[in-house]
C-alpha cells in the first residue's frame, strides 16, 4: 500500500495486534499539524514546568516512553523505523493511537529539519508529584540548582538511573531548565520519563525538607572538606544519599550549600578547576550507591 506521491511503501510487519497507520503524502496535511516546524516552547505552552506535550525523537527514547507506559497521543515515522519497531509498537502502544508514516522528503518538509532519525512521538505530560512523595520512596537523589543546560539535565538523567540504585530521584530547583525539552530527552535516553522527578518550588528551603526525610545531603564543590572516595570507604557512608549539584561556573549557592550536611570534593590532578556536572554526578552516584 503506497501514499500517493510520497513514495510510502508499508511493507508486511508481523506483530501481536494491528497498528493504525496512516500513511502522509503532503507536508499541509492537518492530520500532522503537530507536527510542523516544531517548537518545544510551544509544546510545554504557558502550564510549564509541567506544561500539556512533549515531544520525544528517535528510536531508542520513544521505545522507552512506550514501555515506561507514558501516553502517545500520536507517532510520527518513515516507513523503514516501522520494521524495527513494529513489534514494540503493538505491544505496547494503546489501540487506536494515530502511527502517521512518511517519507524522509516529506517528513523534513513537515519537522523543519533533516530528521535522520525518522521517530517522533508526541507525548501527554503528567502532573509532578510534591516533593514528599518523590522523596518517600527514593533510595537516592540527584538535587540539581539552576541547571540550564539541556544536554547536561538529560545526562543526570541518564547517570542517575544507570547508578542511583533501585529508585532514584532527581529534584530541581524553580530555575532549572525543563527534562522533557526534546534535547533533553535524547541525551537521556528517555530516562527522563522513566525517573521520577519533580520542582522544588520553596527553594533552597527544600534542602531542609530532603534532610528530615532521612536523606544526608551532600554538596558536591571543589572546596569540599571531604574527599568523596574516602567517604565511599567511611563506616558513615550514608544509606541515602542526596547529591547536589550546581550549574556549571557559579556552582551551587551558598544559600544551598550552607544547608547541606556534608561538603565533598572529587580528588583530581592539579590545575583542573573541575569536572562537567554530568561527570561529577555519575562519580559521586557510582561512589556511594
Amino acid at each position: 500500500m503506497a501514499a500517493p506521491g510520497a513514495g510510502v511503501t508499508l511493507r508486511s510487519v508481523v506483530t501481536p495486534r494491528p497498528l493504525n497507520l496512516i500513511p502522509i503524502d503532503r507536508a499541509n496535511d492537518p492530520r500532522v499539524a503537530d507536527y510542523l516546524n516544531i517548537r518545544d516552547a510551544q509544546l510545554a505552552g504557558e502550564l510549564s514546568p509541567a506544561g500539556p506535550r512533549y515531544m520525544a525523537e528517535g528510536e531508542l527514547v520513544v521505545e522507552t516512553m512506550l514501555r515506561a507506559a507514558r501516553p502517545a497521543e500520536s507517532l510520527f515515522l518513515l516507513p523503514t523505523r516501522l520494521e524495527t519497531m513494529g513489534e514494540v509498537l503493538a505491544r505496547h502502544l494503546p489501540a487506536g493511537t494515530p502511527v502517521y508514516l512518511a517519507s524522509q522528503g516529506v517528513m523534513d518538509a513537515i519537522v523543519g529539519i533533516h530528521l535522520h532519525r525518522g521517530v517522533l512521538a508526541l507525548g501527554r505530560r503528567w502532573p509532578l508529584p510534591p516533593l514528599p512523595d518523590i522523596l518517600r520512596d527514593a533510595t537516592s537523589a540527584l538535587v540539581l540548582e539552576d541547571l540550564t543546560n539541556h544536554d547536561n539535565m538529560g545526562g543526570l538523567f541518564r547517570a542517575a538511573a544507570a547508578l542511583g540504585g533501585p529508585r532514584p530521584a532527581i529534584i530541581l530547583s524553580p530555575r532549572s531548565c525543563d527534562p522533557l525539552y526534546r534535547k533533553s530527552l535524547r541525551v537521556s535516553i528517555g530516562h527522563a520519563l522513566q525517573v521520577p522527578y519533580t520542582i522544588a518550588s520553596d527553594w533552597p528551603e527544600a534542602i531542609d525538607a530532603i534532610n528530615d526525610a532521612g536523606f544526608t545531603t551532600i554538596a558536591m564543590t571543589p572546596s569540599g572538606s571531604i574527599d568523596l572516595t574516602e567517604l565511599a570507604k567511611s563506616p558513615e557512608r550514608p544509606p541515602r544519599p542526596a547529591i547536589v549539584l550546581g550549574t556549571e561556573g557559579r556552582g551551587l549557592s551558598d544559600d544551598a550549600m550552607s544547608r547541606c550536611t556534608l561538603r565533598a570534593r572529587i580528588a583530581m590532578n592539579d590545575g583542573v578547576d573541575s569536572l562537567n556536572v554530568v561527570v561529577a554526578g555519575a562519580i559521586a552516584l557510582h561512589a556511594l550507591m
